[in-house]
């Protein structure tokens, strides 16, 4: 485990993104020092009133959010996607998110083994204690470097789990509780599938609730969350609005989730008071048709309709490849600037993941992380449970202990360089290839060539399976260390 001084200020902490933030080079020393605090994101809508929904056409309320009036841009984030026989290639369920932070946050690739716990014991999560399960299972995940939980992960039981930032008609809560990314890691450690991960989260929900600052920052972004969870045989959307849930199982076909609900009518497990709460608030008149989305959303934010537009995009590209889904073609899907899920400025794509996990329960999954900004400049490396794998040093940021700010109240008073390894090498080489056109397009020929290559070779472990569990266990460190040699001759 990596350690690091939580005094050392990043006040000139690294802007990532080559457009709408500045790329600050220590190496280059081309722009000075600049503090950069994001703007406050604090959410009030508990007094707004509306009227109860009446029936309308669920095609044109998803798809019309695009085009509402254009409000100035507040922070938005992330978007996860399923494909599912037969819309994918082969008897394989392909998972994709990419995580969208702001551009100042660093995103650690980590790996947690199995490990059981006495009676009694506790964890200590991003923000508050809760019981500790008897059994963890072990996990990998793609989180920001300063928090406990994870943005999105799988397990050793190839559970895949995404999450999103949605907001609704209850207020997103600043009190700390759990936030969704901690349950997003809970999950993972406690549950062999999808539907048992869904029931943990749930469940958590219920006792401790969901709040807190998702935000390494003294300003407050607050929001609920939902969930895209799979695992070799099915998916499950969860979207939650304050302590309120609705789920809905996907067994075929391709899902995508946004910064919005999209669960409408088709709602197979659900929170027990959902709908008489609804009509208690004067939300839904009891009389048409429920829709989940419809009823609890908070359709005036431009972050809704920033996320419509990539909801709509998503769908259309999923739409596209449908029957011939791959991971290449959820890397191409998370790499895709024009419909915005690539996202760039301030709130940025600071993390990939893709999984392929194939039905035949004898093949391994694998899942690719970045573990870096902007996949379109990132090199996706693959990760496979097997026995006795070593800590991911080169993804690992720095651990500050109880000195950490985020421990320490008031919260956030000033912020630590978080930058692993591989971060600070693929930010030196991320402002050569937007600086030098012919060399940047040679490195990132190389980049590709080297997550072909990685790619072709998991594709004899997931036709024919592992023979040999000793070679992978180093799988993802030897790439990321593949991926430092084409940067160091560039």
């Amino acid at each position: 485990m990596l350690t690091g001084n939580p005094n050392d200020s990043v006040s000139d902490y690294p802007l990532t993104s080559p457009f709408g933030c500045r790329r600050r080079l220590a190496v280059l020393n081309v722009l000075g020092n600049e503090n950069r605090k994001s703007g406050t994101s604090r959410h009030r809508n508990d007094s707004i009133k509306r009227a109860p929904v009446t029936a309308s056409s669920t095609a044109a309320y998803f798809c019309t959010l695009f085009d509402l009036a254009r409000r100035m841009m507040t922070p938005c984030s992330c978007d996860t996607f399923v494909a599912l026989p037969p819309s994918s290639e082969g008897q394989r369920v392909i998972f994709g998110k990419n995580s969208d932070r702001p551009c100042d946050e660093v995103q650690e690739v980590i790996y947690f083994p199995s490990r059981d716990y006495s009676l009694g014991e506790k964890v200590e999560c991003t923000y508050i204690e809760i019981e500790q399960a008897a059994h963890t299972h072990a996990v990998v995940l793609s989180r920001p470097a300063w928090l406990w939980g994870a943005e999105m992960g799988a397990n050793e039981h190839q559970v895949c789990i995404g999450n999103e930032a949605v907001w609704g008609r209850e207020r997103a809560d600043n009190e700390e509780a759990l936030l969704g990314m901690d349950l997003v890691r809970l999950a993972l450690e406690r549950a062999d599938s999808a539907e048992k991960a869904l029931n943990v989260i749930v469940e958590l929900l219920e006792k401790y609730g969901q709040g807190g600052n998702c935000m390494e920052d003294e300003c407050t972004f607050t929001y609920h969350n939902s969930f895209l969870i799979c695992d070799r045989t099915e998916a499950w959307v969860l979207e939650t609005c304050g302590q309120y849930w609705a789920a809905e199982r996907v067994e075929n076909g391709y899902r995508n989730i946004s910064n919005q609900y999209s669960i409408t009518t088709k709602i197979d497990k659900e929170h027990p008071r959902m709908r008489e709460y609804a009509r208690e608030q004067g939300w839904w008149d009891g009389k048409v048709a429920f829709s989940f989305a419809e009823v609890y959303s908070f359709m005036t934010t431009a972050r809704v309709e920033a996320a419509g537009g990539r909801y709509c995009e998503g769908r259309r590209l999923l739409e596209k490849s449908k029957g011939h889904i791959t991971a290449e073609t959820m890397m191409d899907i998370l790499r895709d600037k024009e419909s915005g899920i690539n996202m760039e400025g301030m709130f940025m794509t600071t993390g990939s993941m893709v999984s392929v996990l194939p039905k035949d329960e004898s093949l391994p999954g694998v899942h690719y992380f970045t573990a870096t900004p902007d996949p379109e400049r990132s090199v996706f490396k693959p990760f496979i449970f097997v026995a006795d794998i070593k800590p991911l040093n080169h993804t690992c940021s720095p651990c500050f202990g109880e000195d950490d700010p985020v421990k320490k109240k008031p919260r956030f008073q000033n912020k630590p360089n978080r930058k692993h390894p591989l971060f600070k090498k693929h930010e030196v080489v991320a402002a050569i290839i937007d600086s030098t056109r012919e060399k940047g397009q040679r490195i990132v020929q190389k980049m590709l060539e080297l997550e072909g290559q990685k790619m072709a070779e998991m594709e004899k472990y997931l036709t024919t399976g592992v023979d040999d569990s000793t070679l992978l266990v180093h799988l993802f460190s030897n790439a990321v260390e593949e991926e430092l040699r084409v940067y160091s001759k560039a």
